[in-house]
């Protein structure tokens, strides 16, 4: 009994340990998004590179200024190039949509990644025990690592030190009211680009600072912006966007939660065993899902207004002209005949099926985020449940290709008919996080459940049967059921259905007034647009062969989010050519260069700042223009 309990203490006492690292990320992430609101999604890479940094310095300097200062340097350098960053980038996507300013900063993510890859190398790499606090202390009759009570302490003075500077100091003032209206500080003459820089460097520096101070307790490694991220996205926004106490409170009680799972360990419940150690994967989402169920606004942040979506200004649809329907049929008719080449150019049918069930996937989800305004980032979930439905039902329950195709949509649409009623009760970031948290759930149980899906190694040797594999017959297969389904979505959008999904959007009130049930028409929308997913995922496993949880993760959520963003919002071609546009830049970045990354971010950027509109925006913004001129 007593060491279980000695046990138990000393996995909360790692916990708190995890807890003050953890917050030191989420406080810079709330700062930020408290004063600019720009959902950071680089930050996680400010993280990791105060922890680089850090291994440098210390590696460089520490026997001629000592570990500590070298160390501390760190997340100073981290806060000067978050305010490189926010002269040279952010300021100029300010006012653009939230989902834009999210793309530009995940084109970050993918410049910085490979920057550290050139700098640093692909290896993992392990910095020296800090000085003085290398051993343990014996706390009940178990040894606990001296440095983790150090870390232990400065999660509480860090959140003193923040709360005297935004409390005693007018930069402090100036911050809270900045948080509260931006526009009236600017009217009171206060210089708001200095202000916002301020606040980005100092949420980058806490970053750093988090980053720095893992060095003696674990390797640098390429992989730690997107966990890290991920992790303090849900502190933010289980806290309250914008709380530094909340952030600190969902923390503690995150990291605490993970603890008390790995203490539990595995028990058998009605002869059925139980891995809570593997619920550490997935515990801090359930417990996002539960909070945005409940609350919204998180634990101890405060109501906000709805957020406008990205298409608000977008022109009445149209039924497609003579001069448009021919452009498609000619489309069309080239996919139909592409095979033709196959002697000259063999790998392209193979290319064009993936930029077509691409295209499926990336119009399902610009169903919701255009049309319907739900801002989804796990849309992944439902290409996902397609995927492993087909695979499971061909090689579990022995059902032919044909047959799984059409029940594979289904079970994605079950699945998000079950989350769709809870996100479409949500807007704006709390809509986007509770749709990350479902799809990071089913993630950790196809990841996890290797009786059923092959945990980690997924499903293989799933293929197309023998009539359908021979010649171009499955590429045909995939033109048509992906030509119908986009063909279904425009259809369903010139309907009734569509109409009422746009008066949602732009008036949920006025809508409301006249008699249409909002959140029941968003949530067929949320059904149709998983289907269609579904479909997608289905297609992608027998192109490929197999499926693994890769196909769930947020990766695929942001790539599906990138092409819509691309292509356009505001156009129904939009996704379509934003699919193209980065299934091939993937195709030849990615054979050209190791730093492939790096390309593909950068050329994210300039699209951005270039054509915030997308592609297809520009493109008939630009045709308009043209024919007004003449």
């Amino acid at each position: 009994m007593e060491a279980g309990f000695s046990s138990l203490i000393g996995q909360l006492l790692n916990g708190l340990a995890g807890a003050s690292s953890l917050f030191l990320v989420a406080a810079g992430l709330s700062l930020i998004f408290g004063v600019t609101r720009i959902v950071n999604f680089a930050h996680g890479s400010f993280y990791m590179l105060g922890l680089y940094v850090a291994y440098t310095l210390v590696e460089r300097l520490s026997g001629s200024i000592g570990f500590w200062p070298a160390l501390l340097l760190a997340p100073l350098a981290t806060g000067v190039l978050g305010a490189v960053v926010e002269m040279a980038l952010l300021r100029r996507i300010y006012r653009a949509p939230e989902l834009l300013q999210l793309l530009a900063t995940f084109a970050l993510v993918l410049v910085v990644k490979d920057a550290v890859l050139w700098a640093w190398g692909p290896e993992e790499l392990f910095g020296p025990r800090a000085p003085g606090l290398e051993g343990s202390v014996n706390i009940l009759g178990r040894p606990f690592p001296a440095y983790d009570l150090l870390l232990i302490a400065i999660g509480p003075v860090v959140l003193g030190a923040l709360w005297w500077l935004l409390h005693r100091t007018r930069w402090g003032t100036l911050v809270r009211a900045a948080t509260q209206d931006r526009e009236m500080v600017g009217a009171l003459g206060v210089n708001q680009a200095w202000l916002f820089t301020s606040v980005f460097a100092l949420g980058a520096l806490l970053a750093g600072l988090g980053g720095a101070l893992q060095l003696p307790r674990e390797p640098a490694s390429l992989e730690l912006d997107m966990h890290t991220i991920g992790a303090a996205f849900v502190v933010v926004v289980v806290g309250g966007m914008g709380s530094l106490p909340g952030a600190f409170v969902a923390a503690l009680l995150i990291a605490e939660l993970k603890a008390l799972c790995i203490w539990i360990g595995l028990v058998e419940v009605g002869g059925v065993a139980l891995s809570f150690s593997k619920l550490t994967l997935v515990v801090e989402f359930v417990v996002m899902a539960v909070v945005l169920v409940w609350r919204p606004w998180g634990l101890m942040g405060k109501p906000q207004a709805p957020a406008r979506a990205a298409g608000d200004a977008e022109a009445p649809l149209k039924a497609t002209g003579p001069a448009a329907r021919t452009a498609w049929l000619a489309l069309l008719a080239a996919l139909v005949l592409l095979p033709v080449t196959a002697g000259v150019w063999p790998y392209a049918t193979v290319l064009a099926a993936d930029v077509l069930v691409a295209a499926l996937f990336a119009a399902s989800l610009h169903f919701l985020m255009g049309p319907a305004g739900l801002h989804s980032f796990g849309h992944a979930a439902y290409f996902g449940l397609g995927a492993y439905a087909a695979a499971l039902l061909v090689r579990a329950a022995g059902l032919p290709m044909e047959a799984a195709l059409v029940l594979a949509p289904l079970v994605a649409a079950l699945g998000a008919l079950v989350y769709g009623w809870f996100c479409v009760r949500l807007s704006g970031v709390s809509l986007t996080m509770l749709t990350l948290a479902f799809a990071q759930i089913t993630w950790a149980v196809c990841y996890q459940w290797d009786s059923l899906t092959g945990g980690s190694n997924g499903i293989t040797g799933v293929w197309p049967t023998d009539w359908w594999a021979q010649g171009a017959r499955f590429y045909w297969l995939t033109l048509t059921l992906v030509a119908l389904g986009v063909l279904l979505l425009r259809r369903v959008l010139l309907a009734p259905l569509g109409y009422a999904l746009r008066a949602g959007r732009d008036a949920p009130l006025r809508a409301e007034a006249i008699g249409i049930d909002v959140r029941r028409v968003q949530w067929i929308g949320f059904v149709l647009a998983g289907a269609l997913a579904g479909l997608a995922g289905a297609l992608f496993l027998l192109a490929k062969g197999s499926i693994s949880p890769e196909a769930l993760a947020v990766a695929k959520s942001v790539d599906g989010l990138v092409m819509v963003l691309l292509g356009g919002v505001q156009t129904l071609a939009g996704p379509l050519l934003g699919a193209g546009a980065l299934t091939w830049l993937h195709d030849t970045v990615a054979r050209n260069t190791d730093y492939w990354r790096a390309l593909l971010g950068a050329t994210m950027l300039l699209l951005v700042l270039a054509f915030p509109q997308g592609l297809a925006g520009f493109a008939q913004a630009w045709w308009a223009r043209r024919r007004g001129a003449a």
